[in-house]
């Protein structure tokens, strides 16, 4: 009777093991790292809503290859450490693919574990560092620093002609590698750079800084790293009678930026790839319009469209490969060309660099809205 009793319960265990095996093989699980609380909060979560949209969308119409797909989120808060645990979390949850993280370092720090279990990735981050490794799981879904700081030198010296150019950065890997790369760009064309300097991001008084680049009679002020500081060095620069433009680099481009500088946001430059609502494309303002009538807001920035195309560009292999097989995608979308994206055609090099796009010089209003002023 015990060995009956014994064999019943292995077969048991056997058939609910195999039920759960059949189950999960009829879904395909999407990651998403992104920093959902934290300083960078509001990008992380409309990160994470975007995906979210989509998966629904795709679910409520057969899902892909006949198969459900399911959302799985971790919160990295954009540190590195707490990236490194997500890249852990996100593998043992058995996910295809993750769609993050939103910065560059966050982005770095889980790399290598998303390659060494052949896990696909596709992040905004813009530093350059990000396709050195040539790794076959990743793949940027926005545009370079390099190239972004050509744009820039070019707007600054020869379309402003400012004579006595400031520099300023955070010491992230993002901020800094925009910066390095924007001052050689500049040399380049032979501009001037007057001043070139780092803040400690989330310091909130940059007085003394500011105090020190006063008496340089600067020009133009140029900021590379994130909002959260951006719109506070605009604020504090104004205060203290500091008579340069200001331009931010492309993680300025944020609402929170408007919210911190407050009126001294009127006049700033922003450098960005085309926002979201002049964005020509019929899928963009689709898109657009879902989100808002699902979260009641727009999108937080260009960035959650861009992570949203990396998305849609990893399911549009899955369907079009037929397979889960992530190297079949990868060599797939290695050689994808012209994909119809939100923000434009989707076109990846062999190392898994976006190319094409463009960039634009925005000025923001009284209002807060956005002048094209080059491009």
């Amino acid at each position: 009777m015990k060995r009956t009793m014994l064999k019943l319960a292995t077969s048991v265990v056997a058939c609910g093991a195999l039920v759960a095996s059949l189950n999960a093989a009829d879904v395909i699980k999407i990651g998403v790292q992104a920093p959902i609380t934290g300083k960078y909060a509001n990008e992380g979560q409309s990160i994470d809503n975007g995906v979210k949209l989509i998966v629904a969308q795709y679910n409520a119409n057969g899902g892909v290859l006949g198969k459900k797909l399911e959302v799985v989120s971790c919160d990295d808060e954009g540190v590195a450490q707490k990236a490194a645990i997500c890249a852990r979390k996100l593998v043992n949850a058995g996910v295809l693919a993750v769609i993050g993280s939103y910065t560059s370092g966050a982005t770095e720090a889980a790399q290598t574990t998303y390659f060494r279990n052949k896990v696909l990735q596709t992040s905004d981050g813009t530093s350059d560092s990000l396709t050195k490794h040539k790794y076959w799981t990743f793949f940027r879904n926005s545009f370079p620093n390099s190239a972004e700081a050509k744009f820039t030198a070019n707007y600054l010296v020869n379309v402003k002609k400012y004579k006595k150019i400031v520099i300023l950065s955070d010491f992230s890997s993002y901020s800094t590698g925009l910066a390095d790369a924007t001052v050689k760009a500049i040399k380049s064309l032979n501009g001037n750079v007057i001043y070139s300097g780092k803040i400690k991001s989330g310091t909130q008084n940059f007085t003394a800084v500011l105090t020190k680049i006063k008496s340089m009679k600067p020009d133009v002020i140029y900021f590379s790293g994130y909002y959260n500081d951006g719109g506070l060095l605009r604020a504090q620069q104004i205060q203290l009678g500091i008579k340069a433009d200001f331009v931010g680099g492309d993680s300025n481009d944020n609402p929170d930026f408007m919210k911190l500088a407050g009126d001294s946001a009127k006049g700033t430059f922003l450098i960005n790839v085309p926002t979201p609502d002049i964005l020509p494309y019929d899928i963009a303002k689709k898109f657009l319009k879902d989100y808002k009538a699902k979260y009641g807001m727009m999108p937080a920035s260009i960035w959650t469209l861009l992570n949203i195309d990396g998305l849609r560009a990893v399911l549009y292999g899955v369907k079009e490969t037929k397979s889960t097989n992530t190297k079949k995608i990868s060599d797939f979308l290695h050689n994808l060309k012209g994909f119809p994206g939100i923000t434009g055609p989707v076109n990846f090099r062999s190392d898994g660099e976006r190319i094409g796009g463009g960039y634009m010089a925005y000025e923001v209003q009284g209002d807060n809205s956005y002048k094209i002023v080059y491009k």
